[in-house]
Order: structure tokens, then C-alpha cells, then sequence
């Protein structure tokens, strides 16, 4: 049987990856109400937030945010985020308008 000491832990321990879905479903509905361009930026924001959290975190706080080594999850999130980032600010007249 678990504690619920350690219940409370591993679900704590969720908590950063919890806030960068929360993240993301907010940018998918952004995207379902057709303002793409602020969906994809708060996209590019929480994998920023994720890169944030993976550097500051140790691995076994960082959950499911932790997949490989730090410095890959690090450079790997922050990589994407600033790419989608880049696409959501300089892609003009996309295909749901702006």
C-alpha cells in the first residue's frame, strides 16, 4: 500500500506538466474559435514555459515534462517554442485569415 504522502507527491510532481496542457488547450481553443495566430503563439509560449520548468526543476519534479536529459529537453522545447513562435508572428493572411 502507498502513503498518502506519497500519493500527494507523485501527483505534485505532475503539476508542471499539467500547467503546460492547460496551456496548450487553452491555445486549441483559441485556434477552434479561428484566432490561429494567438493559438500558435500561446503554443510557442508553453513550450517555452516547458523549457523554463526543465531547467529550473529537478528531474524527478519535472514529470512527464523529463524525457531525455535535461539539456536536450531543455534545448528541444525551447527550440520548437521559438520556431512556432517565429511562424505564428510572420505568417501573414494564413489560411483562417489573421
Amino acid at each position: 500500500m502507498h502513503s498518502p504522502r506519497r500519493n500527494r507527491a507523485a501527483v505534485l510532481e505532475q503539476v508542471p506538466f499539467a500547467l503546460v496542457m492547460l496551456l496548450v488547450a487553452i491555445a486549441g481553443l483559441r485556434i477552434w474559435q479561428y484566432h490561429w495566430r494567438q493559438g500558435a503563439a500561446i503554443i510557442g509560449g508553453a513550450l517555452l514555459v516547458a523549457a523554463i520548468l526543465r531547467a529550473v526543476l529537478p528531474g524527478v519534479r519535472a514529470g512527464l515534462l523529463a524525457i531525455r536529459g535535461r539539456p536536450v529537453d531543455v534545448l528541444s522545447y525551447a527550440g520548437l517554442g521559438v520556431l512556432i513562435l517565429f511562424l505564428a508572428f510572420t505568417i501573414t493572411d494564413g489560411p483562417f485569415g489573421s
